[in-house]
């Protein structure tokens, strides 16, 4: 890989899956995050409870309770991730609910390449509100 600088790919340009790439390490900061700063717990425990939050199938219901906060800009860009997500054949979660948590991640590759954590922080805050780990269907 070249390390000398470069012209900055416009962001428009940027694949959905690599958004979804970027936004897998952005939930799963902030979740690991939430839990360091509230938990007392060994890594082990802190690990299992992070997949609670970052699977695929925790994706698409996560997905699901924020949806209605969406902007149109915002359901778009998730449409975009999760069209452009293969249906992988995954022993832990559906193709629905694996292209629907591309297209969250996606999702939030883009805002935090905007640099808009605000926002990110809006939808985090949500989704810890809300989504409980431990309903059906996790």
């Amino acid at each position: 890989m070249d390390k000398t600088p470069a012209e900055k790919i416009d962001l428009r340009e940027i694949s959905p899956l690599a958004l979804a790439f970027v936004g897998d390490s952005v939930l799963e900061l902030l979740v690991r995050r939430r839990l360091v700063e509230y938990h007392r717990l060994a890594p082990g425990r802190l690990n299992a409870e992070k997949i609670k939050y970052v699977s695929a199938r925790a994706q698409f219901r996560e997905e699901q309770l924020l949806e209605p906060l969406f902007t149109p800009e915002e359901l778009e860009m998730f449409k975009r991730g999760r069209n452009a997500s293969r249906a992988a054949v995954s022993k832990h979660a559906t193709p629905q609910e694996y292209r629907a948590s591309t297209g969250f991640e996606c999702l939030l590759g883009w805002l935090y390449l905007q640099g808009n954590t605000a926002r990110i922080g809006e939808l985090f805050e949500a989704l810890w509100a809300g989504y409980d780990p431990a309903a059906p269907g996790s």
